[in-house]
């Protein structure tokens, strides 16, 4: 017999999901070209990597709405499917709107880490100011030298030495450490490499003003600098107390996979959204504009490419979906399947949707005078963002293999 699943928000989710679209219209979305002009000003300067103004205003205005926090049940008391909801229309603008309800990466990703791992101390001074807005985190394990993919392949040393740890190694695309609210580091090394493969990792908490850390540069995705940066970092004989270890020596590749589950699913839950903005902006482009004496909505080629969108998108959004209904239900292990799979097909249909609405945009669709082009960079990179697809691939494979062998 068959279990009966139902994806409906909670009244609760329904009311905050509206809310979050009123908020949408009314702020977010005329905020976008302030936000914008702001940057341009200050492009290619020292100041590239400042706060725009209208931030700070905006999480205000969240903050009065209710809107804040939400990705986090032990906060807002939302189910993973309720918060689902509410994540697909921050997606639709995601420069801006994940930020200002404080629901952005990888902050989300560190809270929630701090939360399950953090002692009382390390939760007081670095997950309540994060819960705050007051400040912005890092996560660091991608490494240049070695196939990231693997965590257990991170050669970054942590070496006791009496009641500190001294930390040496180089990490690069470190998001969000270009920006100068990045407070505080969570940086996954070495502690024994004699160790089982699984148990050689910890994690440390590092603080940004740490002598020995450096930003090296900061990284375009495709030729964007975003107002966050993604950066290579060298840590040289950098030195913080044993008491900043989070969780156990040991235990950081258990910590990895317990943040990675839900930061994988988030962005999944956003890119719903910045593909049915999509979909959005084509049809009304295709509606607008005249090819061979009728609107390009009459040719057929454009009607395929518009139904050919809106049915990807809704297998992605139910995939998504019942994704979140069995971590609420079973776990992030009762859902290893499925949050592998969203992870490959969400950014890959993303990006075709987006790439269709370039096409129907014409030359004007790789401008930046539309949001297309940044949403295709933005999806394409999360083709790479907490693992690539062919990781996520050899899970599902893994999983079916077990199922059927």
């Amino acid at each position: 017999m068959g279990v009966w699943v139902d994806f409906a928000p909670s009244d609760t989710a329904a009311e905050l999901t509206e809310r979050m679209r009123t908020f949408l219209h009314e702020s977010v979305l005329p905020a976008e070209p302030v936000y914008e002009a702001w940057r341009a000003e200050r492009r290619g300067t020292p100041q590239e990597w400042d706060t725009p103004p209208i931030l700070e205003e905006l999480k205000a205005d969240a903050r009065s709405r209710g809107l804040w926090n939400l990705f986090l049940p032990a906060v807002s008391k939302l189910s993973n499917l309720d918060y689902a909801h509410v994540a697909e229309v921050s997606g639709w603008s995601p420069v801006i709107a994940p930020e200002v309800i404080n629901c952005q990466a990888p902050d989300t990703g560190n809270m929630e880490t701090l939360h399950l791992f953090g002692n009382p101390e390390q939760q007081e001074q670095w997950l309540t100011p994060l819960l705050e807005g007051e400040i912005r985190s890092a996560f660091a394990m991608t490494e240049p030298d070695v196939a990231s993919s693997d965590a257990t392949n991170v050669q970054t040393s942590i070496t006791r030495d009496g009641d500190d740890y001294v930390i040496n190694g180089r990490k690069w695309w470190i998001s969000g450490t270009a920006d100068p609210r990045c407070a505080i580091f969570i940086v996954m090394g070495k502690t024994d490499p004699n160790a089982p493969t699984h148990r050689q990792q910890s994690m440390v908490l590092v603080p940004r003003d740490t002598p020995g850390v450096e930003i090296l540069r900061n990284l375009p995705v495709f030729g964007y600098q975003d107002q966050h940066g993604h950066s290579e970092i060298q840590f040289t004989d950098v030195r913080v107390p044993v008491s900043n270890l989070l969780g156990e020596e040991g235990g950081g590749f258990a910590i990895a996979q317990a943040r990675l589950g839900p930061g994988r699913i988030h962005h999944c839950m956003r890119l719903i959204g910045m593909a049915e903005r999509s979909i959005e902006a084509m049809v009304k482009r295709a509606n607008s504009r005249v090819a061979f004496g009728k609107p390009l909505s009459e040719q057929g080629v454009v009607r395929e490419q518009i139904a050919n969108s809106r049915i990807e998108l809704e297998q992605a959004r139910l995939l998504v979906l019942k994704t979140a209904w069995l971590i609420d239900n079973h776990g992030a292990k009762g859902a290893r399947t499925e949050i592998a799979a969203i992870k490959v097909v969400v950014p890959r249909i993303a990006c075709a949707i987006i790439d269709r609405a370039i096409q129907i945009h014409g030359a004007g669709g790789m401008s930046d005078d539309f949001p297309l082009a940044y949403f295709y960079a933005w999806a394409r990179a999360l083709r790479m963002a907490d693992g690539p697809d062919e990781v996520h691939l050899r899970t599902v494979a893994r999983e079916e293999l077990k199922r059927w062998g």
